[in-house]
C-alpha cells in the first residue's frame, strides 16, 4: 500500500502537491520545486506533457523521486500513446517502485507546442482505469496472463466540481469508480458553496476526494482561467483584491485569499491537491495559515 493510499484509508486529511517536468534535462529547478513542498505533502504529482507541451517524461521524474525517497503520483495521458505503450508504461512504472497513477484523457495536441503531432486517444481516462484494473487482476487488455501482478497500484482520476451542469461530472465520476478509480483529485475550484454542493452529491460514492487548488498569482491569471479553462470560475471577490494589490504585495494577498478558501472547504473533503504553478515557495506558508 502506498503512503497516499494508507493516509486516505486511515481517514487522515491528506495533501498532495504537483510539479511540472522541465523542457530539457536540467532538473535543478524541478528539484527546487520538490524541496519546497516535500515535507508538507504525502505525494507529488508529476504532470505528463501538460497542456500538450513536450517535456521530459513524467515516468522518468517519478522514478527519480522514488530514488530520492519521495512518493510520486504518475500522471498518464491517453493522448500520446496507444494501449500497448500505456500498459507497458504502467508495468514499467510499477517495476520502478511507482504505485500511484492518475488517469487522464489529455488535452488535444493542437493546444500545445507541437500542433502538427498526431493525437492517439486509443484509450480515454475511463478505459485507462479499466486497463489498470485488468493489470491489477493479472491480465492485459488482450486477456493474456502477466508474469507477476501489480496488484497494489493505487488508481486515481480527476473530476471538475465547477462544471455546469455538474450532473454530467457525477455520471463520469461514477463510471470512473466502476472502472477502478480509488481516489479523485479535482480541477481547480474557488467557490466554497459550489464545492459544498458538489460534495453533497459526490459523497455518496464514498471515494476520497482531494480538492484541487491552483494558486492564483494575479488578476490576469484569474481572468485567463475564467475565459479559457472549462469548469473553472475565479470569483470577483478574489480577482479584485489581486488587481488592487501592488506587485510586491501580490504574493501575500494571493496566499491570504487561497488560505481563506482552503479553511472554508477543509471540512468538506478528504484532502487538498495544491498546484502552485511555480509558486512552490509559498506552499509551506499557505498551509501554516490553514493550520495544516
Amino acid at each position: 500500500m502506498s503512503k497516499l493510499q494508507e493516509s486516505l484509508a486511515q481517514g487522515k486529511f491528506t495533501i498532495t502537491g504537483e510539479i511540472g517536468p522541465p523542457k530539457g534535462v536540467d532538473l535543478a529547478h524541478c528539484w527546487g520545486e520538490v524541496d519546497y513542498i516535500k515535507d508538507r505533502v504525502t505525494a507529488i504529482n508529476v504532470t505528463d506533457n501538460q497542456s500538450s507541451v513536450m517535456r521530459i517524461s513524467s515516468q522518468s521524474i517519478c522514478s527519480l523521486l522514488v530514488q530520492k525517497g519521495h512518493e510520486p503520483i504518475l500522471q498518464i495521458t491517453c493522448r500520446d500513446r496507444n494501449r500497448l505503450a500505456i500498459q507497458g508504461d504502467v508495468l514499467g512504472a510499477y517495476a520502478q517502485g511507482i504505485r500511484n497513477i492518475l488517469a487522464l484523457t489529455g488535452d488535444h495536441t493542437t493546444a500545445g507546442d507541437h500542433p502538427g503531432s498526431k493525437p492517439v486517444f486509443d484509450l480515454d481516462s475511463v478505459s485507462l482505469l479499466r486497463a489498470m484494473s485488468s493489470l491489477k487482476g493479472g491480465k492485459d487488455l488482450a486477456g493474456q496472463d502477466l508474469e507477476g501482478v501489480p496488484s497494489d497500484i493505487f488508481c486515481g482520476a480527476i473530476v471538475t466540481p465547477g462544471a455546469d451542469p455538474v450532473d454530467m461530472q457525477l455520471i463520469k465520476m461514477e463510471r470512473k469508480i466502476e472502472a477502478g478509480a480509488q481516489f479523485f483529485q479535482t480541477q481547480a475550484i474557488y467557490d466554497p458553496k459550489v464545492f459544498e454542493s458538489f460534495m453533497n452529491k459526490a459523497s455518496r460514492y464514498k471515494v476520497p476526494v482531494l480538492c484541487g487548488v491552483v494558486i492564483i498569482k494575479s488578476a490576469g491569471m484569474a481572468n485567463y482561467m475564467n475565459n479559457f479553462v472549462p469548469g473553472v470560475i475565479v470569483p470577483a471577490s478574489m480577482i479584485t483584491p489581486l488587481k488592487e494589490a501592488s506587485k510586491e504585495d501580490r504574493p501575500k494577498k494571493s496566499v491570504e485569499l487561497m488560505a481563506e478558501f482552503i479553511r472554508a472547504i477543509t471540512p468538506m473533503c478528504q484532502g487538498l491537491h495544491i498546484m502552485a504553478m511555480g509558486w512552490e515557495q509559498y506552499v509551506p506558508q499557505l498551509l501554516d495559515m490553514c493550520g495544516l
